[in-house]
């Protein structure tokens, strides 16, 4: 085999075990053994090429990796926070990025088919929730629907709610990432229907203003989870140069780490929609700060740092390069 389609046939693996540090012993070990393997290979035919180096420093990492003492709990969880969940992000942007794109086309449509058809936001919402609104529009307070149940319980119920339905919106991309863009599409669909509505109403900035006050952060799991939901539907569609059993362990791994790192985020979503969105008439300053706070967490953290850290580690001479 040239040198040339060796490399190509297996970078893609070579940088994940550069950037993507295992945490599970019999992961690293078995990163390791596919290493020797490829640098065993690469001494035979390539002895003096640069990807001889390359290998024989990324294997001796993994190695000292295996080996070390075992670092504290709180280490390994601070670890995950700043470098291990961010790089998975890095790793799987496009696939988040695929999903955010169906999510706004699917909100798109839901929208377009509101503002044609009547009976659309009904069928889609259900009658109950329309006349409730129409009701607490007529009282004055369009947005009653968040001061509906106490504060402890409504968060507690959201909470679990969002767990659920961005945790089934992960799992169902197993069947190859249809069930994912499915519930992607049901839950687009909705908030399409739904923020016209108000819009048509004459309250779109309201409307804005008071429920992306939670939204923002709950709109965006939704999002995430639906990418993770493709990155396990992706991992039996496309193995690469792993066995498809291998990569969808691997897909699957990934995806739940990435379902690990969005709980506390819906669970601040279920905080704001139980603690603050019901105070609708707050100022437009502070409502706004809210949103824009909460918009700029996501775009920072499953975005701009990600990009950075990943820049910086290649930045470090821990191994070599070619």
């Amino acid at each position: 085999m040239r040198e040339g389609l060796f490399i190509k046939k297996n970078i893609d693996k070579w940088r994940q075990y550069q950037y993507l540090e295992a945490t599970d012993p019999d992961e690293m070990a078995s990163e390791f053994t596919e290493l020797v393997n490829d640098l065993g290979y690469s001494k035979t035919f390539y002895p003096h090429s640069k990807v001889t180096q390359y290998l024989n420093g990324l294997a001796s990492r993994i190695y000292l990796g295996i080996y070390r003492n075992k670092r504290e709990q709180s280490s390994r969880i601070t670890d995950f926070w700043k470098k291990e969940l961010p790089l998975i992000v890095r790793r799987y942007q496009r696939e988040i990025f695929y999903s955010f794109l169906i999510f706004a086309g699917f909100s798109l449509i839901g929208a377009f088919s509101a503002a044609h058809d009547e009976t659309f936001v009904r069928g889609v919402l259900g009658n109950s929730y329309v006349e409730m609104t129409e009701r607490n529009i007529a009282k004055g307070d369009p947005f009653g629907v968040y001061k509906s149940d106490g504060r402890w319980s409504m968060f507690l119920w959201i909470a679990v709610n969002n767990i659920k339905v961005s945790f089934m919106t992960f799992i169902s991309g197993i069947f190859v990432s249809i069930g994912s863009v499915w519930n992607l599409f049901k839950n687009a669909v909705r908030l399409g229907a739904f923020q016209y509505y108000f819009f048509a109403k004459g309250m779109g900035l309201r409307s804005v203003l008071v429920i992306w006050i939670h939204g923002t952060l709950e709109i965006s799991s939704i999002i995430i989870s639906g990418g993770a939901g493709i990155i396990l539907g992706n991992s039996i569609l496309f193995p690469g140069t792993h066995k498809r059993l291998h990569s969808l362990m691997r897909g699957a791994r990934d995806g739940i780490k990435l379902m690990i790192g969005l709980v506390p985020v819906f669970i601040t979503a279920a905080f704001l929609e139980g603690f603050v969105t019901r105070y609708s008439s707050m100022p437009v300053l502070l409502s706004a700060s809210i949103l824009l706070a909460s918009l700029a967490f996501i775009i920072w953290y499953f975005v701009i740092y990600p990009i950075r850290l990943e820049r910086k580690m290649k930045d470090q001479p821990s191994t070599a390069k070619f």
